[in-house]
């Protein structure tokens, strides 16, 4: 239970002080946000998902996150892939299964959402 706890309120709070900032207000939430990712990366090792061979319940609850990462990386100016390539390919592992794309959000719509909140907070 620890690790979905761990992405549901670290990933969100840290995700959240990236896309609520703008410029150097940004920096600890992109340096958390690398650091829980980092971590999550070492908890996955060289495992194609979390729960070992199949998609497991850390897996299911991390996945929802991946809708965010493209917003991130736009409005923080930064590359997860580049700080976080395996979970990256995780996230494209897990995306390739029927299921998966068709039950989360849309990357863009997400981004357009944080835009549309960005502006009505006078962010941009």
């Amino acid at each position: 239970m620890f690790w979905a706890d761990f992405v549901d309120k670290k990933i969100y709070d840290c995700g959240k002080k990236i896309w609520m900032n703008k410029g150097e207000e940004q920096e600890p939430g992109k340096q958390e946000l690398i650091e829980c990712l980092k971590l999550l990366e070492g908890e996955l090792g060289d495992k194609p998902y979390f729960g070992g061979n199949n998609l497991g319940f850390v897996d299911v609850a991390l996945l929802p996150f991946h809708s965010w990462f493209y917003a991130y990386e736009t409005c923080g100016n930064f590359s997860i892939e580049v700080e976080c390539p395996k979970l990256v390919a995780w996230a494209k592992r897990c995306m390739e299964k029927d299921s998966v794309p068709n039950s989360l959000p849309n990357q863009n719509l997400v981004y357009d959402y944080v835009l549309q909140v960005r502006k009505r907070t006078g962010i941009e």
